[in-house]
C-alpha cells in the first residue's frame, strides 16, 4: 500500500483520502455514503449504463455516472441532493418504463435489488402509459431459469460470463427498445459456475430454476456452513424451511472464494431426499433386511469378536468430517488394526509432512504468482472458484502450462505434452525458461497425476521441480496439490493412513482383510473387494458401496451434522447441521462411539467439546479454524523416486462434472445437468492456447 499515491476528495462535506485512479463511487463509499447501482459489481469491469448511481461534482454541467468517473485531487462530490434526487428518480422512472408489474409471482420478491431501490430513490408514480414490451422466455438449461422481459440491461450476466467464468455465451442483440440478453444459440450455459448469475441479477431476469416457486426469504432459516463437495472450502449459506434444504448460497470469503459458488455444490442439494440411508440394516441369508441399531451393532460384535486386529481394515471416504474420522481411527485403535487408508482412488499421498498434500501457495496466493503448471488436473471441474483465480491471473498474462489431458480451462493455456515424459523434459523448453524466470512459480499437482503406478514419483518429481526453482522458502512455497473432496485433508491431518506393519487400500482389498469397514468410502469400486470380506457401510446414501455392504449405519450428511472440515490448503472450517438427518440416521461420530460400547471399547468422548478437543490433541491445526498456513522451509522431500516415471499419459480426476461424487450421483438436478451438456457435446478447447 506504501506504493499506492493518495490525494484529497471532499464528499458531501467530508474530506477523505483516497487511491489516485479511484471511481467517485468507491471514494463516496469510502466516505461512508450510499450509492445506490444496478450494473456496477466490485469484481467486474465498469459498464456505466444503468446510470443509477449519479451523484454532482462540483462545476460538472450535469449529474455524473459515478462508477465510472475517476477522481482527481481536490474533487468535491455531492451524493444526496435535490438535483441528485430528481436524477435517480429520471433513472428509476425509465428503468420501470417495461419492467413487468409481477413482484407477487417473482423469486426475486424480497430480496430484489431494483424492488429496493425503486422504494429508497424512486417516485410514487409513473407517468407512462405505454404497453408494456415483452421477451420470449430463453433456454438456459436446468440450473438457469431465465425471464428476460424482467431484464434492465444492466450487463453483469454478460461480464461475469466472460470475464469471471471464462465462457463467453451470454451477449446481447438488437438495438433500443428490442435489445435482449441471450445466448445467440439457444443452449444450456456450459459454465461450472453458472449460479452466480442468479446472485449478481439486480433483478429477477435470471433466477434459480430449482427454487422456483419453492419459498419467500422470509420463512427461511438461514445456517453458515461449509461446502465440502469439492476441497476448495466454499463458504456457504443453507436456506431451509421445517425439515428441506430449499437452497444454498456462497458467503464472502476473500481469501477463499471471494462470493462465487461452483454450481455442483449449490444445486445437487436435492440429493438429500433420494436414496437415503434412513434405518441400519443386516444382511440375512444373503439379504438385506432391516434392523434396529443394537441389532446391527450385535452383527458387527458378533463378526469381529475374535478376528486378530490384522484382519481388520478401515477406508474414510473423502465427504467424512474430521469428528468422524477421528473416532473411527480410534475404534480401530481399540482393536489393535493399523490397517487405515483415507485415500479411496488409490492415489499416492505422502501423510509425513503437511507440506507434502497442501495446497501451500494458498488459494489467494494465486494471485501472486507469476507461472503456473498444472499437472494430472483440470481445475476447471475439480475445482471451479479456484480456477477462476488462475484465470485472473491468466488473463495478467501470466503464463500457464498443462501437462496431462487437453481440457478447456476458460482461459489460454500451453499444452506440453499428455503425461510424464512432457515432465521429464520441461525445463530444456520455452515454458521451463518461463518458470525459471518466474519469481513466484506455482505448480499444481492433481489427483489424475497420483492414482497410478507411478504416482509417489510423480509427487518426488513435482517436488524436485519446485525445489529447483527456488520456490519453496520461507516465503513462497510453490508446490501445490489439488485435492477432490473436502473431507480427504483432514483425515490425512488426523493420520488415517496405514500404521506400523498395516495395510494400504489396495492388500486390504482382494481378501487381504476379513472385515472391512467403510466410512463414506462411496468412490470405492466395491467390486473389488473380496467375496468373503465382511463389509460394513457407514453412509448417508444407498449407493456401489452400500449394496455390497454386509452392515448398513446410516450416518448423516455434510448438511445435517456440525463438524470440522479441512480445505486443500489446510484451512479448518466449521459445518454446521441445516436440517436433521432423516429417520433414524445419527451423526456419524455418534454411530462409531455407540459401536466402541459393543465391541468392548467405549471411546472417550461423549459430546463435540470432548471430541474436538482430542482432535487438538491428535493434531493442533484443529486449535486455529480459519487460518491458511504460513509458508516456511520444508525438510526433505516426499517418498518416492523421481527418477521413476511412467510414460502412459495422465488420465482426467473427472470426467462427469456434475455426477463426480455421491451427492451428484442421487441428484435429480445433476442428472438432468448431464443429460443437458452430454446432448451438446464436450464443451470445445475454443481458449485453449497451443
Amino acid at each position: 500500500m506504501s506504493d499506492v499515491k493518495l490525494i484529497k476528495v471532499t464528499v458531501d462535506g467530508q474530506e477523505i483520502e483516497v487511491p489516485l485512479g479511484a471511481t467517485a463511487l468507491q471514494a463516496a463509499e469510502l466516505a461512508g455514503a450510499e450509492i445506490p447501482r444496478f450494473c456496477y459489481h466490485e469484481r467486474l469491469s465498469i459498464a456505466g449504463n444503468c446510470r443509477m448511481c449519479l451523484v454532482e461534482v462540483e462545476k460538472a454541467p450535469k449529474p455524473v455516472a459515478s462508477c465510472a468517473f475517476p477522481v482527481m485531487d481536490g474533487m468535491k462530490i455531492i451524493t444526496d441532493s435535490p438535483t441528485v434526487r430528481n436524477a435517480r428518480r429520471g433513472v428509476m422512472e425509465f428503468l420501470l418504463i417495461n419492467h413487468p408489474l409481477d413482484c407477487p409471482i417473482c423469486d426475486q420478491g424480497g430480496e430484489c435489488d431494483l424492488q429496493d431501490q425503486a422504494v429508497a430513490y424512486g417516485h410514487d408514480a409513473s407517468r407512462y402509459r405505454e404497453h408494456k414490451r415483452s421477451v420470449t422466455d430463453k433456454y438456459f438449461g436446468p440450473l438457469i431459469k431465465p425471464i428476460m422481459t424482467r431484464c434492465i440491461q444492466c450487463t453483469r450476466c454478460v461480464r461475469f460470463s466472460t470475464e469471471v467464468a471464462g465462457t463467453p455465451e451470454l451477449g446481447a442483440v438488437s438495438r433500443g427498445e428490442a435489445l435482449e440478453i441471450t445466448t445467440y444459440v439457444e443452449k444450456a450455459l456450459s459454465s461450472e459456475l453458472s449460479g452466480n448469475l442468479i446472485d449478481i441479477c439486480p433483478v429477477g431476469a435470471l433466477t434459480s430454476r430449482p427454487y422456483a416457486y419453492m419459498s419467500r426469504p422470509w420463512e427461511l432459516s438461514k445456517v453458515d456452513s461449509i461446502d465440502v463437495l469439492d476441497a476448495t472450502g466454499t463458504n456457504i449459506r443453507v436456506d431451509s424451511r421445517g425439515p428441506d434444504v430449499l437452497r444454498i448460497l456462497p458467503r464472502v470469503h476473500e481469501e477463499v472464494n471471494e462470493e462465487w459458488m461452483a454450481d455442483r455444490g449449490r444445486f445437487s442439494f436435492d440429493a438429500l431426499k433420494h436414496r437415503r440411508l434412513d434405518r441400519p440394516w443386516v444382511k440375512r441369508d444373503g439379504k438385506l433386511r432391516p434392523a434396529s441399531w443394537p441389532e446391527a451393532f450385535e452383527a458387527i460384535a458378533a463378526r469381529l469378536k475374535g478376528l486378530p486386529g490384522d484382519r481388520i481394515g478401515a477406508v474414510a471416504g473423502g465427504l467424512a468430517d474430521a469428528e468422524s474420522v477421528l473416532a473411527l481411527k480410534d475404534l480401530m485403535a481399540g482393536l489393535g488394526s493399523q490397517n487405515l487408508d483415507c485415500r479411496e482412488d488409490g492415489a499416492a499421498l505422502d501423510g509425513s509432512n503437511r507440506a507434502f498434500y497442501l495446497f501451500n501457495s494458498t488459494i489467494a496466493g494465486i494471485d501472486q504468482a507469476d507461472a503456473v503448471l498444472i499437472i494430472g488436473s483440470n481445475p476447471r471441474v475439480e475445482a471451479p472458484v479456484l480456477n477462476a483465480r488462475i484465470r485472473k491471473r491468466a488473463m495478467a498474462r501470466v503464463p500457464v502450462g498443462v501437462i496431462g489431458p487437453r481440457p478447456d480451462l476458460t482461459y489460454p493455456a500451453q499444452h506440453l505434452g499428455d503425461g510424464p515424459d512432457a515432465l521429464r523434459g520441461l525445463m530444456d523448453g520455452a515454458f521451463g525458461e518461463a518458470l525459471r524466470k518466474a519469481k513466484r512459480p506455482l505448480i499444481l499437482l492433481g489427483r489424475g497425476a497420483l492414482r497410478r503406478p507411478d504416482g509417489a514419483a510423480i509427487l518426488a518429481a513435482a517436488w524436485k521441480l519446485a525445489q529447483s526453482l527456488n520456490a519453496i522458502t520461507g516465503e513462497w512455497n510453490g508446490f501445490n496439490l489439488l485435492h477432490n473432496a473436502g473431507g480427504q485433508v483432514a483425515a490425512l491431518d488426523i493420520g488415517f493412513l496405514p500404521g506400523q506393519g498395516g495395510k494400504h487400500l489396495g492388500a486390504m482389498l482382494g481378501g487381504g482383510v476379513d472385515a472391512l469397514w467403510l466410512l463414506g468410502a462411496d468412490e470405492l469400486d466395491p467390486a473389488l473387494i473380496g467375496a468373503e470380506t465382511f463389509v460394513i457401510y457407514q453412509g448417508h446414501h444407498g449407493d456401489r458401496a452400500a449394496a455390497r455392504a454386509d452392515v448398513i449405519l446410516p450416518g448423516a450428511s455434510y448438511l445435517e451434522k456440525d463438524g470440522l472440515y479441512v480445505s486443500t490448503e489446510g484451512r479448518v472450517q466449521r459445518g454446521r447441521r441445516a436440517v436433521f438427518p432423516p429417520g433414524e440416521a445419527r451423526e456419524d461420530w455418534r454411530i462409531l462411539r455407540a459401536a466402541s460400547d459393543y465391541l468392548g471399547g467405549a471411546l472417550p468422548y461423549d459430546d463435540h467439546a470432548a471430541i474436538r478437543q482430542r482432535l487438538i490433541e491428535v493434531n493442533p491445526v484443529f486449535a486455529h479454524p480459519d487460518e491458511a498456513p504460513v509458508p516456511a522451509p520444508v525438510p526433505g522431500a516426499p517418498a518416492g523416486d523421481a527418477g521413476a516415471l511412467g510414460s502412459e499419459p495422465f488420465a482426467p480426476a473427472i470426467t462427469n462434472y456434475y455426477q463426480a461424487d455421491i451427492f451428484g450421483r442421487a441428484s435429480d438436478v445433476m442428472a438432468e445437468c448431464a443429460r443437458a451438456h452430454a446432448a451438446q457435446g464436450a464443451p470445445t478447447p475454443a481458449m485453449a492456447a497451443e
